[in-house]
């Protein structure tokens, strides 16, 4: 629970949109994946001043060669592209890291590093930074998970020192759907994250708007405020602290109209492709998705300036039996506001 000292609690209230957001659906996008699930998709703001933006997941691979080791290793499949990914594990399996050919303290710093702002309909031109996948747990439970891929991920600067430097980055907010209503979602921050009940959240027309690209020059998350707060504790959103993130209402993002989609039994442990568009051999790829810390990386208090890049949306739970990943889960029924910026 957030200190009463630190955060006010705000009642949802009407937002100025009159009509809600409608999109016309890719057709990988679509196919064999609940309506639902897209008429209750999230929408992202972007910062105002973002300059690292959504990422198509087919250029980090023309733009990285797998290492273990700091090591490259030989490939079996020439070009590596989503629908061979998988082949990696073999060199390595969680050692394997796709590591940027510049090298993560490149000067001057790759223009892919900067990813691809959306356009004015809230698309990537033809580039896919994100993926939905549906869990069905039966009895009319279904979660869908909602990614976001960022190529580059800047730090926090606390004292003039930067922190957090990474290549790749995954993203996520989670719906939990009860016979085809929204019940609760989960929103991703850092190691953490908050879970909130669906009533509780902003949304546009049906659609909730998280920021989940919070600071242009430090930090990931997908949040659902218009603020800033600190992250030095996972779970904590306090409005001052040393590694703050702030969110506004910049840039939006609809990820639907260029996803891919799929289901995943968690029985099995497969993902089945929403459409034949959708490539599936990358959902199982092991490794990690950009470069690892490098060797003898200089950390204070554990904290260095370049860390290793992510794993991918595999390793977030899917088969979770709470909207929260680990336990305790706290679904929260109303909204949290900083209080020197709510409106």
């Amino acid at each position: 629970m957030h200190p009463a000292s630190f955060l006010a609690f705000t009642p949802l209230v009407a937002l100025p949109w009159s009509q809600p957001v409608t999109a016309t659906f890719e057709p990988r996008a679509k196919a064999a994946i609940p309506q639902y699930v897209f008429d209750y998709a999230p929408l992202v703001w972007l910062h105002s001043q973002e300059t690292y933006y959504p990422s198509d997941l087919q250029q980090q691979l023309d733009h990285t060669t797998a290492n273990v080791n700091w090591t490259a290793v030989e490939t079996t499949s020439s070009p590596v592209t989503l629908s061979n990914l998988d082949q990696l594990n073999s060199l390595g399996n969680t050692s394997v890291y796709l590591t940027s050919h510049e090298g993560i303290d490149a000067n001057p710093e790759p223009a892919w590093f900067r990813g691809i702002k959306p356009d004015h309909e809230g698309r990537l031109g033809t580039g896919t930074g994100s993926a939905i996948i549906t869990v069905d747990h039966g009895s009319g439970k279904v979660d869908a998970f909602y990614f976001y891929f960022y190529a580059y991920n800047k730090g926090n600067t606390v004292l003039g020192l930067e922190f957090g430097d990474h290549i790749g980055d995954w993203e996520h907010n989670m719906i939990r759907f009860s016979n085809g209503a929204p019940q609760a979602l989960w929103f991703s921050q850092h190691a953490s994250g908050q879970a909130f009940t669906y009533d509780a959240v902003e949304k546009k027309g049906k659609r909730p708007l998280p920021t989940a690209r919070p600071a242009h020059s430090g930090g990931l998350g997908s949040d659902q405020r218009n603020s800033s707060h600190d992250h030095t504790i996972p779970g904590f959103n306090l409005p001052a602290g040393p590694l703050v993130d702030y969110s506004d209402r910049g840039t939006l993002w609809d990820p639907t109209l260029n996803a891919y989609s799929y289901s995943y039994d968690p029985a099995t442990a497969t993902f089945e492709a929403g459409s034949d568009e959708s490539p599936v051999a990358w959902l199982n790829f092991n490794g990690k998705w950009g470069d690892d810390q490098p060797p003898h990386e200089p950390s204070i208090f554990g904290q260095a300036k370049y860390v290793a890049g992510p794993n991918g949306p595999k390793f977030k739970k899917l088969d979770r039996g709470e909207v929260c990943p680990s336990s305790p889960c706290v679904v929260l029924p109303f909204r949290i506001w900083d209080n020197s910026t709510s409106s």
